[in-house]
């Protein structure tokens, strides 16, 4: 069997893709105040893009013979992204601030995922991996200059 290791993180881009969607779904919902007319139809292009790369890495799995999560049971119990009731207490910089944390956590399961198929010289998916965390990258960018702060994503 090859790529096991690829697969793996493969499989968790999968649980952790999906449920960043919710979490950009849910930022969608129950944003409230100040520049809710540029950030709303934002979240939309945002959740485009994770669904895409959700898209991109479950074909990828399935190519090396793989088996993606495909129900939501197996998303919840996978997923290490971190989820809030759907509630009305938190402001929009504060769901904001939420999404640069999944961001970040996408980001590090990237960048994983090119050491990993490094050593397991699958280069293809390397590629991939490598073009997805450009696009967090620049994420989080975004959503740290929205929120008045730098990228920090050299730190």
């Amino acid at each position: 069997m090859k790529y096991t290791k690829t697969k793996a993180v493969l499989n968790q881009l999968v649980a952790d893709l999906s449920q960043m969607s919710m979490i950009i779904h849910q930022t969608h919902w129950y944003m409230r105040g100040p520049n809710f007319l540029n950030l709303h139809p934002l979240m939309d292009e945002f959740m485009e893009e994770i669904d895409s790369q959700l898209d991109v890495i479950s074909e990828r799995l399935i190519a090396l013979d793989g088996s993606p999560y495909s129900t939501l049971k197996e998303m919840a119990e996978n997923t290490k992204i971190q989820d809030w009731p759907g509630e009305w207490d938190k402001t929009t910089p504060e769901r904001l601030a939420h999404l640069v944390d999944g961001y970040r956590y996408l980001e590090d399961l990237y960048q994983h995922g090119i050491e990993v198929s490094d050593v397991e010289k699958d280069f293809s998916t390397q590629d991939i991996f490598i073009g997805l965390k450009t696009a967090i990258e620049k994420k989080i960018w975004m959503i740290q200059a929205e929120l008045g702060s730098a990228p920090e994503i050299d730190e």
